[in-house]
């Protein structure tokens, strides 16, 4: 059994969580920037750059060294994972993003801790006690307290894309859980050029199909700065730290690190699209955290318990 540190994370969990909070750093900081970017492109042409982008960054890096590739038994499910997280994901993610604000929609991304306890009870790889059942009702009537004390002040159709981040995070959870079997039969990195390259084949077929590529050539200087971030970090970097943490971790201590998400997200709306972070966001994140708090405290005091 591994040895615990300070605080009831075990010795080589560190460097998961780290990269976890790191990974949802710059997905709270993408969340601005897709909103920053929502009213020029559609929500696949914006995946296809994200995801597309990404796949050819970290494929030489996969390349280059003796890394161990998901192997044929593995493949189909792979691709299915790619199509779910880096097809459905993003076009979810994007498509929430063109109805409610950063901040509205990285809060309701912030139920991908609750719901991946819930997903993981399901596939049987965390079992769900009573106070996590607590620290999810917590967590998600704060989230819904905030959404709906907020809606005066959102968008008209806020809620559609409330909803639409919501089934995103879900989409998110079930990946986190099911992929964490593949990546410790390969290797992060393989792992997630595979996953990715699959969903982001998929999302540059049907944009060319729609005709999503046409309003790239009216594009200016900060929305292609914008895209570079997204592939660049949003894409390449913020999904292979998170496969890492996957590896090295569990999927609920990975899901944990969301509470950064709208705190980073808050920062960039802030600053590229000038919204403002009110009262009931901040109540709602602190619900998600004492939430999340609640949940996992059992966890840890479990943990502590292993010699």
């Amino acid at each position: 059994m591994l040895r615990l540190q300070r605080g009831g994370v075990p010795v080589g969990e560190g460097a998961g969580v780290l990269a976890a909070v790191l990974s949802s750093g710059i997905g709270g900081a993408s969340v601005g920037v897709t909103r920053f970017i929502a009213g020029s492109l559609d929500p696949l042409a914006i995946g296809a750059f994200r995801f597309g982008i990404g796949f050819v960054l970290l494929l030489p890096i996969a390349l280059a060294g003796r890394r161990a590739w998901p192997g044929r038994d593995d493949w189909l499910g792979v691709a299915m994972l790619g199509l779910l997280f880096f097809g459905g994901f993003p076009v979810l993610f994007n498509a929430a993003l063109t109805y409610t604000t950063a901040v509205r929609g990285a809060l309701a991304l912030s139920t991908l801790p609750l719901l991946t306890m819930v997903v993981a009870a399901v596939f049987k790889v965390e079992p769900l006690t009573r106070r996590k059942s607590l620290g999810v009702f917590i967590a998600m009537a704060g989230v819904a307290l905030a959404l709906l004390t907020g809606f005066a002040a959102a968008p008209a159709d806020a809620w559609r894309g409330d909803g639409l981040m919501v089934l995103a995070a879900l989409c998110m959870a079930v990946y986190s859980v099911a992929s964490r079997s593949f990546i410790r039969r390969s290797d992060p990195i393989s792992f997630t050029v595979m996953a990715m390259g699959v969903g982001a084949l998929a999302l540059v077929l049907i944009s060319l199909g729609r005709g999503s590529f046409e309003p790239v050539a009216r594009l200016g200087l900060g929305q292609w700065a914008a895209l570079g971030f997204l592939g660049a970090f949003g894409g390449a970097l913020g999904f292979f730290l998170w496969a890492f943490a996957l590896q090295r971790t569990t999927p609920t201590r990975v899901a944990i690190s969301i509470a950064v998400n709208p705190v980073a997200a808050a920062i960039v709306g802030a600053l590229l699209v000038g919204e403002m972070l009110r009262w009931n966001v901040c109540i709602g994140v602190g619900a998600v955290i004492a939430g999340i708090w609640i949940a996992t405290r059992a966890n840890d005091v479990a943990a502590r318990k292993v010699p």
